[in-house]
């Protein structure tokens, strides 16, 4: 369930990103020029996205933090505009209580917080608006999450977070069918505990909920193919069809059309070893 639309999760889902920034790690963010976001975003439910998040917020390592009012600014328009082309099927992705709320009366229907409903506010918005929630594991907060950042182990410790927050959120009146939760790859994490996330990414299949997992252009791609952002398209499909065979539900990308294509010729092939019972 995905606010007032139900979205099913009997094949993989496609979420568009758009930034409303001027600091993406991909190099993707528009900022200051809500139409050309909106176009953008248009553009993905066109190519085939089945949501679309929209931030006004870089979270990439190291990255300053936003005020409030700012982050309101760059994204209420075109969370407006988008949840009137494709009504029930648009994301806001923000950790702030504030902002949630002004999109979730601009017609967002889903949340995405990048550190797991830690504010408490947070989870109260979400409940008080019904609205569908996907809940992040971050090590720490966006300027410090890359420094070193350590586990016994990477998946039980992911996991355990996740069902934490899954547990408060149901308890404070979040509904349960509404609930997604992403293991938050590159959000405090090496390039070992990323490739190991994904490799055993069936395990957070235990917690209940739909994986939501964001692949796109990170870092990791980059590690291992020696390319900038821009040039990874290729390295975040392998990755993004990888996840959906390891249990991902929804992938959240930059380059829809790529992925909606890939992902058309892997879903069956997957779905037929799934039948099979090959994993």
């Amino acid at each position: 369930m995905v606010g007032t639309c139900r979205l099913r999760f009997d094949a993989p889902k496609v979420m568009g990103i758009v930034n409303v920034t001027p600091d993406s790690f991909s190099g993707d963010g528009i900022v200051h020029d809500a139409s050309r976001a909106i176009l953008r975003g248009k553009a993905m439910f066109d190519a085939g996205a089945d949501l679309v998040d929209v931030g006004g917020e870089s979270t990439r390592p190291g990255a300053e933090p936003v005020p409030v009012e700012v982050e309101t600014l760059r994204t209420t328009g075109v969370v407006e505009a988008l949840s009137v082309h494709r009504p029930g099927r648009v994301s806001i992705d923000t950790f702030k209580p504030e902002v949630a709320e002004r999109a979730l009366f601009a017609g967002a229907t889903t949340v995405n917080d990048v550190t797991g409903l830690r504010d408490p506010r947070m989870i109260s918005v979400v409940a008080e608006h019904d609205a569908s929630v996907i809940i992040m594991h971050m090590k720490g907060e966006p300027r410090t999450m890359q420094v070193r950042p350590r586990y016994k182990d990477v998946v039980a410790e992911v996991a355990s977070f996740l069902m934490d927050r899954v547990d408060a959120a149901e308890a404070a009146g979040v509904s349960p069918g509404r609930i997604m939760v992403d293991p938050g790859i590159g959000f405090g994490k090496t390039l070992d505990h990323n490739l190991e996330i994904i490799a055993r990414l069936r395990e957070f299949k235990a917690i209940g909920k739909p994986i939501v997992i964001g692949v796109s252009r990170k870092a990791f791609i980059g590690k291992l193919t020696d390319l900038p952002p821009e040039e990874r398209v290729e390295g975040s499909l392998a990755a993004a069809v990888l996840a959906v065979r390891n249990g991902a539900d929804v992938v959240r990308v930059h380059d829809v059309p790529e992925t909606v294509r890939a992902l058309k010729v892997a879903a069956p092939i997957l779905s037929r070893q799934r039948t099979r019972g090959v994993h």
